[in-house]
């Protein structure tokens, strides 16, 4: 087996560490992708998975971090790993959240939000009014994209697989603030006109699964938009007919946001 629960013991505290009892850590694509060895950071065997969670800073412990008490969200890609009780974590690694924060919210706060912020603020100048499409809407940054782009006046086409409870999930992403949620079909189909009746085509597109889906998000991106990926959930190549390129000047970027944290 790849996995084994075993107990070590914590590690000692340096001049700039934390000792936190993790309260939640989330199992995201990334972790997945890490223990299978097809990542691009990886963290040296044996290893403890999970690269963010929430915790709670143990006021305790006499330690030289300026931190004190209180809630942090954590962000340890490439370190110690996240799927622990308890662990020592870089200050720098961790963000004091306020406690009203449901520790839920915090242990995914430091990679699905920044994301769907990055991605929202960096590529293309959005203004009120504007339209992104996206699809894998219902994902965690998918969700993220749709609150933030709502708070900022900027319309949503969310994606999304067909499936049983497909009503229960429209429901569900219209409340969180999206304007418009479709099935991947319904992306071929005449109806899409009506929705660029009362919204502008978009000039951003986020995937997150690539393949198929790709193309037919293309085909609604106004001239001289922008399509970023930070995904591939088909584990399918981006596909994009030549003609994209040339008679409508499509861009094609890239973002993870580990890179961004590095390029700072």
């Amino acid at each position: 087996s790849l996995f084994r629960l075993k107990d070590l013991e914590v590690a000692e505290l340096g001049d700039a560490d934390v000792h936190v009892k993790m309260l939640a850590a989330p199992i995201n694509p990334a972790d997945i992708n890490m223990i299978q060895g097809t990542y691009a950071i990886l963290s040296p065997l044996p290893a403890v998975g999970g690269d963010q969670g929430g915790g709670r800073m143990l006021g305790l412990i006499t330690f030289s971090s300026p931190c004190r008490s209180g809630r942090a969200a954590c962000d340890a890609a490439g370190t110690p790993g996240t799927w622990r009780t308890r662990g020592v974590f870089p200050e720098k690694m961790l963000l004091k959240v306020p406690s009203d924060i449901p520790v839920l919210c915090a242990a995914t706060l430091s990679v699905n939000p920044c994301t769907a912020y990055r991605m929202l603020a960096d590529f293309e100048t959005l203004a009120p009014g504007d339209s992104v499409i996206q699809n894998a809407a219902n994902s965690g940054v998918g969700q993220a994209v749709i609150q933030i782009a709502k708070a900022s006046g900027i319309k949503t086409i969310n994606v999304v697989r067909d499936r049983p409870d497909l009503p229960k999930l429209v429901e569900r992403l219209m409340a969180l603030g999206a304007d418009h949620v479709i099935t991947e079909e319904m992306l071929r189909k005449p109806e899409m006109k009506d929705i660029f009746k009362s919204i502008p085509k978009p000039r951003l597109a986020l995937n997150c699964v690539g393949g198929k889906s790709t193309t037919e998000m293309l085909r609604h991106l106004q001239p001289k938009g922008t399509m970023v990926t930070y995904g591939g959930m088909a584990k399918q190549p981006v596909m994009v007919p030549v003609s994209a390129f040339i008679f409508r000047d499509v861009r094609l970027r890239g973002f993870w946001m580990t890179q961004w944290r590095k390029d700072l």
